[in-house]
């Protein structure tokens, strides 16, 4: 291990990355899902998983997924708060729309202190959530967890409430707020791969990109619907992920 426990920009980079490919999905994280979304070589995420392990946030072996430490799930889960914190800033303090906060977040993410996001969660009310939906970590290390079903997998006319929306498609995230839905909004998923709302406004295509609470309903052709569910998850159950 490093003998300076700080991680630097680079590597705070990468341990959200992995988060964040994990939070949302079943599937292992891989080298080259790494390199796809931060849009570097794999050769540059060979190097830097070796620098991981040996700090003993990641384990990985040849050929293998990568999963998180329970040391590296802490110190993602810090870097993910700062950047959920800061985008919920942004939207509401300061009026940017939710398809610009992301890359202003990543910037900012890594140049404020620990002091800094404490007053600035208090300053906002303690959010939960921030403006796309994604759960903002508590400053104890506690992540509230939801069952949410990307709405992709669910069946024409299923109904359900909007949980949250990657924030990785502008086109996604305009459509949806000229469609007026945002997390919390009850919508029926459409033949068009999109979102109606109650009001009957529509986002079309947009489904792999969005998740939803949601229950069973008459005619539902699903095997298993799911259901909400929130709980905490701490660190310590997090080893491995």
């Amino acid at each position: 291990m490093s003998d300076d426990p700080r991680p630097t920009s680079a590597e705070e980079d990468y341990l959200k990355t992995i988060f964040g490919l994990s939070e949302w999905a079943s599937a292992p994280v891989t080298s080259s899902d790494i390199a796809a979304e931060l849009g570097v070589a794999n050769s540059s995420v060979t190097i830097m998983v070796r620098k991981l392990v040996a700090r003993g946030w990641l384990t990985h072996e040849k050929y293998s997924p990568v999963s998180l430490t329970q040391e590296g799930f802490r110190v993602a889960l810090g870097v993910v708060r700062r950047h959920r914190l800061l985008e919920t800033f942004l939207v509401r303090e300061l009026g940017y729309t939710w398809e610009e906060v992301h890359d202003e977040a990543d910037a900012l993410e890594h140049a404020v202190s620990e002091r800094f996001v404490e007053r600035l969660d208090a300053l906002l009310g303690h959010p939960r959530e921030d403006p796309h939906g994604d759960r903002i970590p508590g400053p104890d290390g506690t992540l509230a967890e939801t069952r949410a079903v990307r709405a992709s997998l669910l069946d024409e006319g299923h109904p359900g409430v909007f949980e949250r929306v990657s924030d990785q498609s502008e086109t996604v995230l305009r459509s949806l707020a000229e469609a007026g839905i945002r997390p919390g909004a009850s919508v029926r998923v459409t033949a068009e791969g999109g979102l109606v709302a109650e009001d009957g406004r529509a986002a079309a295509g947009v489904n792999e990109d969005v998740w939803l609470r949601s229950g069973p309903h008459e005619g539902c052709r699903l095997p298993q619907a799911p259901f909400e569910h929130d709980d905490a998850v701490e660190p310590d159950d997090a080893g491995g992920r």
